[in-house]
């Protein structure tokens, strides 16, 4: 969605000035060439030794003017398209997208209200719900399968997400032959390599290691994405206190160099290649040693990566929706939707982690749907205020005139459904009336909602045919796991 265009060039979270990003590049410069980072794949050394890296093992110093070619190199707008091969996200500026998260241990089952292990059918159910929500633009897994082969378990993630909606799919792969495995599997709903070249409908999230390394499966997935177009996502997550300097300038310098030295490798690979930019800065909270994901502190550090997304005109990968809640509560609404406004105020193009609680440990789908309802409203929102002829209706008001009323005029009727916002389950009814309608909490009309929707929606199915090939892709990927045990 872009949001805005009318009135203004720039969203309203300006956290950081030009100068203050400028000394957090310079400062990265600096990390990258004098202290360097750490390279655990053969090929990614090769191509930054050849490339006039200063290379002591696998610690790898990186001079700036490779940096600066990695950034003249990379792409400034990455497109994702549907299923259908159409054109569904532009990540360029100030357009933002919203969706889910990716693979969690546990989730919130929809009849007992317990917590317990994700199963495919729970990326399904996931997918499914993403498919029919109108304000949430692309898939992620949502949880680990446990009911398939550990090992396996991402393949199968994606088939499910893959049969399950026509929105695009963000993903992650454990190696890199699993990459291989969801790429085919892509290739064929698309109608073959070349299609989904032409309109990759998928965007595969690689982390690098805080602080300051790449990891052999990281970079063999970047390297592969590289090399076959697949638009990657490489995020980084430091933690404040912890892998990172407690100090958000210091650990941006630390986010900041994994992903430029990232993004070096990956240029080096395939020059022009898509890559996106991101990742978060949460803080490890230290009476309790968690990871916080609705900690204030976490929003900064995902602003400050936005704006410097920004600086270097990259497309953007961020993260809100998310909460420390273990139960579906008010603390869970509240961090939801405040971070959910930051991140569309800060203009993140790509925005995950709806439906994430209880410490990014836990997925629950009457959170997704909250989160759906508030993305709405941030939606409606930041798209400003049009002041074009049509808009500022002079000749209505004049019709009109003092004591009148605009309720049964066509423009009202023409416009009302684009100008307003409605949500699907936010009480907008009186005292007496919603008591009459069963006097229900949110909590219970989002149960309600989300097994009617998995009830009686159904996506766009792929063919039989292909269907079944992309299940026998799923079943040889486990045959592959067990034999290399």
């Amino acid at each position: 969605m872009q949001v805005n265009r009318l009135a203004q060039s720039t969203l309203g979270l300006n956290l950081m000035t030009e100068e203050q990003l400028q000394r957090i590049h310079h400062g990265t410069l600096t990390v990258l060439e004098r202290t360097g980072v750490k390279v655990h794949e053969k090929e990614a050394l090769q191509l930054l030794d050849g490339a006039g890296a200063r290379i002591e093992g696998d610690l790898v110093k990186i001079p700036p003017h490779l940096v600066n070619k990695a950034l003249n190199s990379a792409p400034p707008v990455v497109s994702l398209s549907g299923r259908d091969g159409k054109r569904a996200l532009t990540m360029e500026k100030n357009s933002i997208y919203y969706g889910t998260g990716s693979e969690v241990n546990f989730t919130i089952d929809l009849e007992t209200g317990e917590r317990r292990k994700p199963l495919k059918q729970d990326n399904r159910n996931a997918a499914l719900l993403v498919d029919a929500l109108d304000y949430t633009d692309f898939a992620m897994s949502l949880g680990v399968a446990t009911d398939v082969p550990v090992d396996s378990s991402d393949v199968h993630q994606f088939e499910a997400m893959l049969t399950s909606t026509t929105k695009p799919i963000l993903f992650t792969a454990y190696k890199r032959r699993g990459l291989e495995h969801i790429v085919e599997m892509a290739a064929l709903a698309a109608g073959g390599k070349e299609k989904l070249a032409e309109g990759p409908s998928l965007a595969l999230y690689a982390e690098p290691s805080s602080p300051l390394m790449h990891s052999r499966d990281s970079l063999e997935k970047l390297l592969t994405c590289a090399a076959e177009g697949i638009p990657l996502i490489y995020a980084t997550t430091p933690m404040l206190g912890a892998t990172a300097p407690v100090t958000m300038s210091g650990a941006l310098v630390v986010a900041n160099a994994e992903i430029l030295s990232g993004l070096v490798i990956h240029q080096l690979k395939s020059e022009g290649a898509p890559f996106v930019y991101g990742g978060g800065i949460p803080p490890m909270h230290m009476a309790t040693s968690i990871c916080s994901y609705g900690a204030p502190e976490r929003d900064r550090g995902c602003i400050a990566l936005v704006k410097m997304s920004r600086y270097y005109s990259l497309p953007s990968f961020t993260t809100a929706g998310c909460t420390d809640a273990h139960s579906f509560d008010q603390q869970a609404g509240m961090e939801a939707g405040f971070n959910l406004l930051i991140a569309g105020l800060a203009g993140g193009n790509l925005i995950h982690n709806l439906g994430y609680m209880g410490v990014g440990m836990t997925s629950c789908l009457e959170h997704l749907l909250l989160c759906n309802e508030a993305v709405g409203a941030v939606k409606n929102l930041l798209r400003g205020v049009d002041v074009s002829d049509e808009h500022l209706a002079l000749d209505l008001i004049d019709k009109v005139g003092p004591a009148g009323h605009f309720l049964s005029e066509p423009h009202t009727m023409k416009h009302f459904r684009d100008e307003l916002y409605f949500p699907q389950i936010l009480n907008r009814k009186n005292y007496d009336t919603w008591l009459a309608d069963g006097g229900l909490t949110f909590g219970e009309l989002a149960n309600r909602k989300v097994k009617e929707i998995l009830n009686r929606h159904r996506p766009v199915s792929l063919p039989e045919e292909i269907r079944r090939q992309i299940s026998e892709i799923s079943l040889k990927r486990d045959r592959e796991v067990l034999n290399e045990k």
